[in-house]
């Protein structure tokens, strides 16, 4: 997976005895947005943390022709989609 690495800041942050942290407020607000979620990378020597976004997935609607009509089969469609095959 590649993840673009741009850097546009360096801070120190204490880590308190339970292992918690504090995110820097601008981060969390122009990355995290309403989400409160973050993908933990570990490495070796490290942590990546990836804020987590909901995906709106109605854009991919209409976009994908199964060549049926309707979905009132279900068999129909896995034979269109298998090639006749079925």
């Amino acid at each position: 997976m590649w993840i673009d690495m741009a850097i546009y800041g360096v801070e120190v942050r204490k880590v308190d005895r339970q292992g918690r942290l504090v995110l820097p407020p601008d981060w969390r607000e122009s990355e995290l947005g309403d989400s409160r979620e973050v993908l933990v990378i570990k490495g070796r020597g490290y942590l990546k943390l990836i804020p987590r976004r909901r995906r709106d997935l109605t854009r991919f609607f209409d976009s994908v022709d199964l060549g049926v009509e309707a979905i009132a089969d279900w068999a129909e469609i896995e034979s269109e989609l298998s090639g006749g095959r079925g």
